[in-house]
């Protein structure tokens, strides 16, 4: 289901400027724009869920960029996977020293702790009816006038394919568009082909949820599709860099920065085409 890619990466320092609410029975983190919303962004997170800093950080990011109300809902239910099992993906890598051998089966076996829970917890069979509940209780709410977009990373990523296959409430399409940076679990090219609303993909060269035969892939198939979407790659990159780059690395730094542009202007031109 998931990759140790999908649980590594950095922390990001920063204090989010949002407020914590209750959503259509789930808590969820909701950041506004200065002045009125041009639409609503729903992230879609990754394993860290709706409390991990980098993802508010990211949501208030689209808020002041775009101009956008977003919210950050707990699709988990309280099963994110553990921060601290960033650091410990980081000491199960590494190989530098006869230390860092002796104490790799701990490592490992903390590893196991907190992917093997999220994983079970979380598989999209049960995640699923979750977030299409909570789109659809949207769209007939906050969402009756005003365009939506999902923006999913890593296991937001699937659910945000789901929701571009043509998904509905009362005649309307659950979104208007979406992205997704590095997602995973998707099956390629079954999950492309069934895409009716435009999705923006953000792909790390180096992904290893994703691999660069699997990403040419799905650049073939939305080809075949007229206006079903975009791929970009960002070329040294890996897994988790739109939300999880290190931003000690300046490339990497300025491709997640690239990619929130991506994502921002991508709901600019499909949010106009709602509009008009």
């Amino acid at each position: 289901m998931s990759c140790p890619d999908c649980f590594s990466g950095n922390v990001h320092a920063g204090s989010p400027r949002g407020e914590v609410i209750k959503l259509h029975g789930l808590d969820a983190y909701v950041t506004e724009p200065e002045g009125e919303a041009k639409g609503i962004i729903v992230i879609i997170p990754d394993a860290f869920g709706w409390e991990f800093v980098n993802n508010r950080i990211l949501a208030d990011h689209y808020a002041a960029k775009g101009g956008y109300r977003v919210y950050l809902p707990d699709f988990m239910k309280g099963n994110a996977a553990p921060v601290w099992s960033i650091a410990t993906l980081g000491a199960v890598m590494k190989t530098g020293s006869l230390m860092d051998w002796v104490v790799k089966p701990y490592h490992v076996l903390r590893a196991v702790y907190a992917m093997v829970p999220f994983m079970y917890r979380n598989r999209p069979v049960k995640s699923w009816p979750i977030v299409k509940g909570f789109f659809a209780a949207l769209r007939k709410n906050e969402g009756a006038a005003l365009p939506v977009g999902a923006a999913g990373f890593c296991w937001g990523g699937k659910h945000t394919v789901f929701l571009a296959q043509g998904v509905e409430v009362d005649g309307k399409p659950l979104i208007n568009a979406g992205f997704t940076g590095h997602p995973s679990m998707l099956e390629i090219p079954g999950d492309i082909e069934k895409i009716t609303i435009p999705v923006s993909f953000a792909m790390g060269e180096l992904d290893s949820a994703v691999k660069l035969p699997q990403i040419k892939q799905i650049e073939s198939v939305l080809a075949q599709k007229e206006g079903a979407g975009e791929v970009k790659i960002y070329y040294g990159a890996g897994h988790g860099f739109c939300v999880r780059a290190d931003v000690m690395v300046k490339d990497v730094e300025r491709q997640a920065l690239e990619a929130e542009d991506q994502a921002i202007e991508w709901f600019k031109r499909h949010f106009a085409e709602v509009s008009s």
